[in-house]
């Protein structure tokens, strides 16, 4: 009888050895990742302006091609000659003389409004010779100026 239950005895002691589980595959969707810390995007100086004189020149596109009154320059288009870009090495002469040139046509629109459409238009080949050098990725946008 001693035998039955030391052979009883040493069953249970084997049957109840834990039995080493498969490890569970971790995904890469469940490993927690550092989070990245948000970081609200602000424009420069000129990056603003710009996107100012894009929404003016946009309404005075209008005005233009539907013959109404043009009002007067937008003095705030002259902030292009001192205002701070994104990277300050790009306020260089070529930079300064496309701004020239751009605000050269712009004043000519309300100087000389009958010929309005074709100052513009200069205005924005202008926008488009210095966007082709300095900043590329405005360029479609700018190409939307255009009076036909």
């Amino acid at each position: 009888m001693k035998k039955i239950l030391i052979c009883l005895a040493m069953g249970l002691a084997f049957s109840c050895q834990q039995k080493e589980a498969a490890k569970p595959v971790v995904s890469t969707d469940t490993i927690a990742k550092p989070k990245k810390k948000f970081e609200m995007y602000e424009m420069s100086e000129m990056a603003a302006l710009m996107e100012r004189m894009y929404a003016e020149n946009l309404a005075l596109k209008q005005r233009i091609a539907n013959g109404e009154k043009i009002g007067e320059f937008p003095s705030h288009f002259l902030k292009i000659h001192e205002a701070v870009m994104t990277d300050k090495q790009e306020n260089d002469a070529f930079f300064k003389e496309q701004a020239a040139r751009f605000i050269k046509s712009q004043e000519l629109i309300y100087q000389d409004p009958a010929n309005a459409k074709k100052h513009f238009n200069e205005g924005v080949n202008a926008c488009i010779s210095c966007h082709e050098v300095k900043c590329t990725g405005p360029i479609e946008r700018i190409k939307n100026l255009y009076i036909e």
